[in-house]
């Protein structure tokens, strides 16, 4: 493999493990006062037209998500899947935080939806092609 293909895969591995555990922490750290997250999540979006219920249960799914997405982005099981299902709980949490109209978190989670579809995009840089496996001709 030559050094510029290297390095792209090597990039793409380091972009992937932050995001992953950035995303797993992000669920995994809340596991232990997921109902108080969830229950929060009542009071904050209490002000919008979604019912307090569903928010609520809403916010035990975000946690379990979270987590669950994360470690399968860091560790690159099931990749594509845990790429394009962490991409579309972007668009859940953006829906609700424009909702809210919290103009400076939507902007912070548009960026993580982008990072999700670029490494989506570049999925090719993620794994070894075919012919690599016997190295050089």
């Amino acid at each position: 493999m030559n050094e510029p293909a290297r390095d792209r895969r090597l990039a793409y591995a380091l972009a992937r493990i932050g995001l992953g555990l950035n995303i797993a922490l992000h669920g995994l750290v809340r596991l232990g006062h997921i109902g108080a997250f969830a229950a929060s999540l009542r009071t904050e979006f209490a002000p919008t037209i979604l019912p307090g219920p569903l928010v609520e249960i809403a916010g035990y799914g975000i946690v379990l998500a979270e987590a669950c997405i994360g470690v399968l982005v860091l560790l690159a099981i099931r990749l594509r899947t845990a790429l394009v299902g962490g991409t579309l709980l972007m668009m859940l949490l953006e829906f609700g935080t424009c909702l809210r109209q919290d103009w400076g978190a939507a902007g912070i989670q548009l960026i993580y939806l982008g990072f999700y579809a670029v490494l989506l995009a570049t999925l090719e840089y993620s794994r070894r092609p075919p012919d690599d496996a016997a190295g050089p001709p």
